[in-house]
């Protein structure tokens, strides 16, 4: 019997390194890699050996047989893309359970010689902890590991949501390099106030930025600064007891909330919000952000999206869960036509067919949610046009078929993606939102490179930062080959070096 991957895969491709039969696709060097949701196993060629299994991070793999309730369609999602894909070539002298060998790849070529490297790694999260992983297996560098919060984890531990045991287990796998003997973890250290860019690279032979994307898009409607409306880096930081955020920053008194946007996060926080208290109360959210979900007024998210359900940002193994689930009705507000049609026209399997089974309404905005079953509404092909309100965001107009709609509603979440933040020190790309780079090397700096989404961009799951550091320390170790990293620089100002030092010794 075949195994299956499920919903959470993260892409990181530890799996297919470990499979004998080739069976586990797309892989890293496959064009279609990047842009994939998720792995698949093939049922036809998997031998039911588990070690796939045993490799997963996030524990997202499991026998065909064994998948139950949310799960089991899963079976078919592994299946299917198969179906639809084009096999590839193969030998006609090649065993049938084994795939053929390819010529020796050589990515990296090490000297004998070469130095025992002093290397800064800012950022604690997955895209850092990769490149620590990578400086650590595979050369003889030493590591400072540096972050501003007092708890390692970085997206891990502040972005997953609670609710999503299996993708924070990576974060095990993760920590066991933080004890390494070559390792120094420095918490509670913030670059630009506790240490600056310069005396990181004054005190250090490279250092590495992997600080992610943390601050929200901004919509740009009037009223977007009202109270009542927050970004959604604010109410996922809330539910997870980011040390930045308060315990009131999310008020829950109104009977319906909008997220604007349809991805990942605004699944997760619609999800959030209309749970039951107690199917968190095992998880790792905070006890603060319970405490309130445990008295929220919240009866309906509406999720507010310009696209229409074929075009939905979200992925299909995230929006197949929220159809999953037995406490919850979902609702597809049919007030534009193009809305039907695109789901019943929706190819088998694909995410705007797994709506079929939601209720359609033509929604009353004007009303009160309706007492009873709580419930997330997908509004399709409608744009924020205005916050409403004086002093408090008492609702939301939006464009409709033929005219404009105000959707009643006392908290607002802007969801539309993350964009890094400036660093001092540092040049900063505003309209990206991002670090400039080449090959991951930044601009203008050497001995400095970045990874991740300050690097990239918010795009990709925790799994694309693997490809995305083996590319930055690739591009670290060839300057370091090709004597390009700026010689000596420990030397050069030996007291505010010292200073630094003792400064990081004050944080670990």
């Amino acid at each position: 019997m075949a195994y299956a991957i499920t919903q959470t895969c993260c892409n990181d491709a530890s799996c297919v390194k470990v499979c004998p039969v080739n069976c586990i696709h797309p892989t890293p060097d496959e064009p279609d890699f990047g842009a994939a949701e998720m792995l698949h196993i093939d049922p036809a060629t998997c031998i039911d050996c588990g070690a796939c299994a045993d490799a997963c991070p996030v524990e997202a793999i499991f026998p065909v047989e064994d998948l139950t309730g949310p799960l089991k369609p899963y079976a078919e999602v592994n299946a299917a893309y198969y179906a639809a894909r084009t096999p590839s070539p193969k030998a006609a002298d090649v065993a049938p359970n084994f795939h053929s060998w390819g010529p020796p790849r050589f990515t990296r070529t090490i000297p004998g010689d070469f130095p025992q490297l002093d290397v800064a790694v800012v950022g604690t999260g997955p895209a850092g902890m990769y490149a620590v992983e990578d400086l650590l297996l595979h050369t003889n560098a030493r590591v400072t590991l540096i972050d501003r919060l007092p708890v390692a984890g970085g997206l891990v531990r502040y972005g997953v949501a609670p609710d999503h045991p299996s993708t924070k287990k990576i974060g095990e796998t993760f920590t066991r390099f933080h004890t390494h003997p070559r390792l120094r973890m420095r918490l509670g250290v913030e670059v630009g106030k506790d240490v600056t860019a310069g005396e990181l690279a004054a005190r250090h032979d490279a250092v590495i930025y992997a600080v992610g994307a943390s601050s929200a898009r901004r919509l740009g409607v009037p009223g977007e600064d009202l109270p009542g409306s927050i970004a959604a880096t604010t109410l996922v930081a809330w539910y997870n007891g980011h040390p930045d955020v308060s315990a009131d920053a999310v008020g829950l008194s109104a009977g319906r909330a909008v997220v604007v946007g349809n991805g990942n996060v605004a699944l997760d926080i619609a999800r959030i919000l209309t749970a039951e208290p107690d199917a968190l109360e095992s998880t790792t959210i905070s006890r603060a952000a319970l405490a309130r979900l445990r008295s929220s007024e919240v009866r309906e998210v509406v999720l507010l999206a310009r696209c229409g359900p074929r075009e939905s940002a979200c992925t299909m193994p995230e929006l197949l869960a929220l159809t999953q689930g037995e406490d919850i009705e979902l609702v597809v507000d049919t007030h534009d036509p193009r809305i039907a049609e695109a789901i019943d026209g929706a190819p088998a399997g694909s995410k705007a067919s797994l709506l079929r089974g939601a209720t359609r309404e033509a929604v009353d905005w004007s009303a009160p949610p309706p007492r009873g079953q709580r419930r997330i509404v997908f509004r399709f092909h409608s744009a924020p046009r205005e916050f409403l309100g004086d002093e408090q965001v008492r609702g939301l107009r939006v464009s409709g078929r033929n005219d404009d709609v105000e959707i009643s509603s006392g908290l607002v979440v802007r969801a539309i993606g993350y964009r890094g933040t400036e660093l001092p020190g540092l040049p900063f790309d505003q309209g990206s939102g991002t670090i400039p780079h080449t090959g991951g090397r930044v601009d203008g700096q050497p001995g400095t490179y970045v990874v991740g989404w300050i690097k990239r961009g918010p795009s990709g799951g925790i799994g694309a930062n693997r490809t995305c550091a083996q590319e930055t320390v690739g591009a670290l170790l060839d300057d370091a080959i090709a004597g390009r990293l700026p010689a000596a620089r420990r030397r050069v100002s030996a007291s505010p070096a010292t200073s630094l030092a003792r400064r990081l010794r004050g944080h670990s």
